[in-house]
């Protein structure tokens, strides 16, 4: 990753509503990676492939931030290996066994067995996708 990212940032917020007169400057240059990074060396992106968790606002082609030092606790939506392959889903416990939970109900849930290679690599905290 380089040293920064940084953007123009404007002072006067955009009108969401009616059009308003824009300022001629800008408040200060925005490092995205203070917006978008906790912690630089733990952190890397991944590109989705699939809608198994649209209803988490996660589409196919999106960009994903994952950070590899948050624990990934009941509910958290994980970047994991299962049996070798990457998924995102929702980490779940139930009745002291793991799952993995798509957000479409096209998609059946996971659980994950002791016989299976399996592992989280990190959190996702944020996600990235064009409008």
């Amino acid at each position: 990753m380089s040293d920064s990212a940084e953007l123009p940032l404007f002072a006067s917020p955009i009108s969401a509503g009616f059009p308003s007169p824009a300022d001629d400057y800008v408040e200060k240059k925005l490092d995205l990676n203070e917006h978008l990074v906790g912690n630089r060396q733990a952190t890397f992106f991944l590109r989705v492939s699939g809608d198994s968790m649209i209803g988490a606002g996660i589409h196919n082609g999106d960009l994903l931030i994952v950070d590899k030092s948050i624990p990934a606790v009941h509910k958290k939506i994980v970047v994991a290996v299962v049996d070798g392959e990457l998924v995102v889903k929702r980490l779940l416990y139930a009745n002291q066994k793991v799952f993995l939970a798509a957000e479409n109900p096209n998609y059946a849930q996971i659980e994950v067995t002791e016989e299976q290679e399996f592992a989280v690599w990190g959190v996702v905290t944020k996600v990235i996708h064009e409008v």
